[in-house]
């Protein structure tokens, strides 16, 4: 498994560094990002957290999916490589 997780359904106010001591209790967090719109800077409401190992990765996703985090449950699942687009 990879140690690369996405986490949906964020809070639109979350920091950053509050996610990563979400991830933090489970283990070494590698990187830690909150995909934002370009041209507002705001959240998109979902983001991605690296773990330095797969086996706290996958302790993070069983232990956060579903889990409340300023209001909002969140869906934690591995992340699946980005697939290539077409760019016109």
């Amino acid at each position: 498994m990879s140690s690369k997780i996405y986490v949906g359904n964020l809070s639109f106010n979350i920091l950053e560094e509050t996610l990563s001591d979400v991830f933090a209790k489970f283990g070494a967090v590698a990187s830690c990002r909150i995909i934002t719109d370009r041209d507002t800077g705001r959240s998109k409401g979902f983001g991605f957290v690296e773990m330095s190992s797969a086996s706290e990765a996958e302790k993070a996703i069983r232990e956060l999916d579903g889990q409340e985090v300023e209001g909002r449950n969140l869906k934690v699942n591995e992340a699946k490589p980005q697939e290539k687009r077409n760019r016109w």
